[in-house]
């Protein structure tokens, strides 16, 4: 086999549709939109969530629900991880712009210490909210959990 020889697989490949040039294609006259209305002029675009005049869906259904404008988001994470983290970075204090430098949190987030999972090390740890079950196992271990201000 040459490289002149190569052709596409049988059926893969079919004719191009040749709108809008004339009765002999097949394709002439109204060019395959039928006739009058809006679909028919050249311009149209159709609204998102048109249903052709029927009430669309975002009308029919009622809103619900609402958004807290006072809700304060924390990432969290678990006294579990604060020993990886501990053990990986060699280090006994660790709080939020230790976080941030390494990657684990983004320079904005605000992190609450929650306490699932097993804690060996002594450690010192500021954040800006805790758990008590996370300040039980930090404190157990001889350690310090120090809240910070947002």
């Amino acid at each position: 086999m040459k490289l002149h020889e190569l052709k596409p697989a049988k059926g893969s490949k079919g004719r191009e549709k040749r709108i809008g040039r004339g009765e002999g294609s097949g394709h002439g006259g109204t060019s395959t939109r039928g006739h009058k209305g809006a679909q028919a002029r050249s311009g149209y675009s159709r609204k998102i969530g048109f249903e052709g005049g029927q009430m669309p869906i975002q009308r029919r259904l009622p809103k619900f629900g609402f958004t807290n404008i006072n809700r304060v988001e924390y990432i969290p994470l678990n006294v579990s991880d604060l020993q990886t983290i501990s053990e990986k970075l060699g280090v006994t204090a660790i709080n939020v712009e230790l976080l941030k430098q390494n990657g684990i949190v983004s320079k904005t987030a605000l992190v609450k210490i929650l306490g699932n999972g097993e804690l060996t090390a002594k450690l010192e740890v500021s954040a800006n909210a805790f758990s008590k079950s996370a300040i039980a196992k930090i404190e157990a271990q001889g350690g310090t959990a120090t809240t910070i201000e947002k």
